[in-house]
């Protein structure tokens, strides 16, 4: 009981409010560092996802050919497509990336696949 109180605080330990105000800063700065590496990972699984789909609508467009003679008229639709044809089970999904399929009828047949990263480029 003889102690002081100025004593008595010099005796406590404790962080002070400096100290916490820094470990908050380099935690957000680490947060923020994590937040734009895992965002690229992401972005090249949508990148994969589309050519994937690409080359399978693709296959899907040389089997078709290769039974009837003939280029499908679209992916998904009626009987002359892909789809509806059978050779894919449905249609690429479009939330992540958009792939165009343009199938041109008439001498020569062919037809061009393109797909882009919706807010991205080219896959």
């Amino acid at each position: 009981m003889g102690q002081r109180p100025h004593a008595i605080r010099r005796s406590d330990s404790g962080f002070t409010l400096i100290e916490l105000l820094i470990v908050i800063v380099i935690l957000g700065i680490l947060t923020g560092i994590v937040v734009f590496a895992v965002g690229a990972f992401t972005d090249r699984g949508e990148l994969a996802a589309c050519r994937a789909d690409m080359k399978t609508v693709e296959s899907a467009a040389e089997a078709y050919r290769a039974q009837t003679g003939n280029y499908a008229t679209a992916v998904n639709g009626g009987a002359t497509t892909l789809v509806g044809a059978g050779y894919l089970k449905n249609a690429p999904p479009t939330t992540d990336y958009v792939v165009t399929y343009t199938f041109v009828a008439g001498p020569p047949q062919s037809y061009t696949l393109t797909g882009a990263i919706v807010g991205g480029g080219a896959c």
